[in-house]
């Protein structure tokens, strides 16, 4: 009797199925609904391309970071200002030593920047530290006192000018004073109440001139749309009651800096925006060429911290040549 090995018998049509039936045979995949679209293949740009691609995304960078800096980061600047200027004057109160004239308790000439008085305004919700100058830089940290004029309180005419926009816009709503509204002023003399007696604009009649032993303050900030200025807007307002002796100052209307006028630029700091433009433009060659060397993913991670920094960096210094009241 013959017996044949199963294990030698040939087989044919795939693997049998559990039940020993005939093999079950694989469907073809269905076909997509749609074929997929090849992938575009792009021309590699030549030198004049790839320039004119780096000058615009440098100009956009600078662009954005220069309006995210007007609206957001000047705010915020603002407010880290007003309160390291708030601590040290609140020192100096205490202490018996905030200034009285243009110069320190030591007769130092007062820098630019330093705490001269407290403007307190009800009406507008406005309590703001103000210091000594008007230039741009000084505005960012809020109202300055402008350095040819008595402090508000004494005898003569104050000036205190503030941005209407940018950088807390703590005068943005000084227009909307009436006449007889009154506001609170403190330096080093004490506090001084103030009348308002109106509102005027450039080519309206100025008020008649202070009699003898009289205190007036005028109020300045940008008139128009914010970020648009158009004029100089002027609060007058008299001391209500008995004005203090005027200090001694150095500085006159005819030596008073030309960047301490209303809507003046500051242009002493131009030398730091060229090095920010130049640091600016030193990390896109070298976000290029990183790109080009290691990948996109390697260079977003270190490059993206550096070219916002730089950005910032000439934004600020930008800011400074825009007008002082904006």
């Amino acid at each position: 009797m013959d017996v044949t090995d199963a294990r030698t018998a040939p087989t044919t049509g795939g693997p049998a199925t559990a039940g020993g039936g005939p093999p079950r045979s694989r469907k073809p995949p269905k076909p997509p609904r749609r074929m997929p679209r090849p992938l575009p293949v792009y021309a590699p740009l030549s030198p004049g391309q790839a320039l004119v691609r780096s000058v615009l995304a440098l100009v956009a960078a600078l662009v954005l970071a220069f309006v995210f800096h007007l609206l957001v980061v000047s705010h915020v600047e603002h407010f880290a200002a007003q309160q390291q200027l708030s601590n040290s004057y609140r020192a100096q109160l205490a202490a018996g030593t905030a200034p009285v004239s243009e110069g320190d308790f030591d007769d130092v000439l007062l820098p630019d920047g330093a705490p001269v008085a407290v403007l307190t305004i009800p009406q507008l919700g406005v309590k703001e530290v103000v210091s000594e100058g008007t230039s741009s830089g000084v505005l960012n940290a809020g109202p300055g006192h402008r350095r040819d004029t008595v402090l508000p309180g004494q005898v003569g005419v104050s000036v205190v000018m503030g941005r209407a926009a940018a950088f807390g816009g703590p005068f943005a709503r000084l227009q909307s004073l009436q006449p007889g509204d009154q506001f609170e002023v403190r330096t080093g003399q004490g506090a001084s109440t103030f009348e308002v007696m109106g509102l005027r604009y450039a080519g309206d009649p100025t008020p008649p001139a202070p009699v003898k032993g009289e205190s007036r303050l005028i109020l300045m900030t940008a008139r128009g749309a914010p970020f648009v200025p158009v004029g100089v807007a002027y609060v007058d307002a008299t001391l209500v009651g008995t004005a203090q002796p005027a200090g001694a100052r150095q500085t006159t209307p005819v030596t008073l800096p030309p960047s301490d006028k209303p809507m003046a630029t500051d242009l002493t700091t131009v030398w730091a925006l060229v090095f920010a433009l130049q640091f600016l433009v030193i990390a896109e060659i070298g976000a290029v060429w990183a790109f080009r060397r290691v990948g996109a993913q390697k260079t977003w991670i270190v490059f993206v911290p550096v070219l916002l920094l730089a950005s910032l960096f000439a934004a600020d210094q930008l800011t400074r040549l825009l007008p002082n009241l904006l």
